[in-house]
């Protein structure tokens, strides 16, 4: 640890340089504690999105606690966790220009289980090409498309073309498949969440008829995320999950039902901090935390600050906030600590520098977001 981040001269949790992200470690630790109980009590495998950290401490945490690998988003994501030691890496995002494709070469070499999707018969046969000049073999998945839009083989036909082209190029390995639905995470309502999720594994049992049909059935089938976790592991054709929120939680799935009757076992773990800069206009105070200190793709961050639990958070600029008290009986004063639950946290984590950890009300260590690029 660096003298900066020597958390002796620093003491509390509120004594920091605001704006500042807070993880609360007991509540961290239980939510991957739960998390790897869920899925290893449903016989699947967990390899949690390093996306939502950015952190290799957090993903060692999570690999110490049964994961049997990481997912990231970004090849510079997988560079920096190979980088600190970390293996089983699946890059869920297709990776295509020269530049990068070269990249992913040296990853492979560097870390040999590492795995990439692949969406296209062409940016398969780059990839192999690639691959074939160092002698390489990469480890490839089928990104298969389940109505989000944004990536994947977008029929059954699709699948085994592009799985004929795998199979036909030697410097590629075939792994299985990848199918994430991005858009099933948040539905509010379980029931219809429920639904959506079954026609999801309808039409991933499609695409895996197809590959069986060809003699190329998939043996990892990989997907889901913390909105879908317990869906997929229960009745889904996945043998592994992709959940990456559920270490933090954020006020954004706070707005999604868990399922029936049932509150989310997860808890908020990951906190802003904002201090007060000015109380002279009646009814609201601003703090020093504006649109550069949270994600803008979520709600409002949730204040929860003792008393002030009925004010709402509103963004005043750059580096300003606007706390409503909305008729609270506590009225900040100048220089006061506001804390907030996170509205989105993967953006939000990628604004920020490092992790201010506590226990209760004591800063017990600083940790880097190193792969927040």
């Amino acid at each position: 640890m660096s003298p900066a981040h020597d958390t002796s001269s620093v003491g509390t949790r509120y004594n920091l340089n605001t704006p500042a992200l807070v993880l609360d470690l007991d509540v961290f630790e239980r939510n991957v504690a739960t998390m790897a109980e869920i899925i290893k009590a449903h016989g699947k495998g967990l390899r949690p999105h390093a996306k939502s950290h950015k952190c290799p401490t957090i993903a060692q945490a999570q690999r110490d606690a049964g994961a049997i690998g990481l997912c990231c988003a970004t090849l510079d994501e997988a560079q920096i966790m190979a980088a600190n030691g970390l293996s089983g890496i699946l890059i869920t995002s297709p990776v295509t220009t020269g530049y990068k494709i070269g990249r992913v070469v040296a990853l492979a070499e560097q870390t040999p289980d590492t795995m990439i999707v692949v969406d296209n018969p062409d940016n398969a046969r780059n990839l192999a090409a690639a691959a074939e000049q160092k002698s390489l073999q990469i480890n490839v998945l089928i990104d298969v498309e389940l109505g989000f839009g944004r990536t994947g083989v977008t029929s059954p036909e699709a699948a085994v073309q592009l799985g004929n082209t795998i199979r036909n190029l030697p410097s590629l390995v075939y792994c299985g498949i990848q199918a994430y639905g991005g858009h099933l995470q948040h539905t509010v309502d379980p029931i219809e969440r429920l639904d959506l999720c079954r026609q999801a594994h309808r039409r991933i049992e499609g695409i895996m008829d197809a590959l069986a049909s060809i003699e190329m059935s998939p043996p990892i089938v990989t997907g889901g995320g913390t909105g879908s976790h317990l869906i997929d592991a229960q009745e889904g054709p996945f043998t592994e999950i992709q959940a990456g929120s559920y270490i933090f939680m954020d006020a954004e799935y706070q707005t999604v039902i868990y399922a029936e009757g049932e509150k989310w076992p997860f808890d908020n773990a990951l906190f802003v901090q904002t201090s007060v800069t000015s109380t002279n206009v009646p009814g609201f105070v601003t703090t020093d935390a504006g649109t550069k200190a949270f994600a803008l793709n979520g709600p409002e961050p949730r204040v929860i600050t003792s008393g002030l639990e009925v004010t709402t958070y509103e963004y005043a600029g750059d580096e300003h906030g606007r706390l409503h008290l909305n008729g609270a009986n506590v009225r900040p004063s100048i220089g006061d600590i506001i804390e907030c639950v996170v509205p989105h946290c993967d953006p939000t984590v990628a604004l920020y520098g490092r992790y201010h950890c506590v226990r209760g009300d004591k800063l017990v260590d600083v940790w880097e977001i190193s792969a927040r690029r």
